[in-house]
């Protein structure tokens, strides 16, 4: 039971009398989450959010990594997401199940299917540097069915750049900012588009930096109206929320 649509194609097999009362109940009391002792694997998450359970892979080992992923493409799951998700790791998993593996922002695609990509996101990073994160952010909407544009390296050192790419910018849904240093990138965007600004800092600069904590200031405290901010590094948490919204905008009022 993956999806809103299995609950609907039960429900009317208890109408059309092709499943009986007892069968769909059976069926919905199918536990809402698999207890595998390590983990409750949340079987209904779909359901009542649309979009499946995603794995954080640091401080898991491959073997819980792979026991609930086998665990949710038992309840149907495809494109399941598997986040900070190291190298060795990924290899281990990848015998046991199928995968993509992708090592810049390491998020690994367990039971990869192809799927429509609608509206447009677009992720832009301060520099290179940043562009871990953004991957994050980027490959996260895309599983989660969204159509991304990447703008790497449009930092406010080199303001031109940015404005090169302002077509891009203009017909976006939702934008994700991705900056280090000082985090100007996400005032500057959010002075130029029309759409809400995700601002990601990321933990990149020097000393003063503070581990991403300047950027995270300088973000909360964005004189551009429609900006907010996630957590330093977070570039899953962005891509996930601008999901959200790009989905959202592409429904009918």
């Amino acid at each position: 039971m993956d999806s809103k649509q299995d609950v609907l194609a039960l429900l009317r097999g208890v109408a059309d009398g092709s499943v009986t009362p007892e069968q769909a109940v059976l069926e919905l009391k199918r536990s809402p989450f698999d207890n595998l002792g390590y983990a409750r694997v949340d079987t209904h998450r779909t359901v009542r959010q649309g979009a499946s359970e995603v794995i954080y892979g640091a401080g898991k080992t491959p073997r819980q990594i792979a026991g609930i992923a086998a665990s949710m493409m038992k309840n149907g799951s495809r494109n399941i997401l598997v986040t900070r998700l190291d190298q060795d790791k990924a290899d281990l998993v990848a015998q046991e199940l199928p995968m993509d593996y992708h090592p810049v922002p390491r998020i690994g695609v367990i039971n990869p299917q192809p799927h429509p990509q609608v509206g447009s996101i677009v992720v832009a990073t301060g520099g290179t540097s940043d562009m871990p994160v953004a991957e994050e952010a980027a490959l996260t909407a895309e599983v989660l069915g969204n159509r991304v544009t990447r703008l790497y390296d449009v930092g406010v050192a080199g303001l031109h750049r940015l404005l090169a790419s302002l077509d891009e910018l203009m017909q976006a849904r939702v934008v994700i900012a991705v900056a280090g240093m000082e985090g100007a990138l996400a005032s500057v965007v959010g002075g130029l588009v029309d759409c809400p600004v995700i601002a990601v800092p990321t933990s990149v600069g020097y000393g003063a930096s503070f581990g991403g904590l300047s950027a995270l200031l300088a973000m909360l405290n964005s004189c551009a109206s429609g900006c907010s901010v996630v957590n330093i590094d977070n570039g899953f948490g962005a891509g996930f929320l601008a999901s959200r919204i790009n989905q959202m905008e592409g429904l009918p009022q």
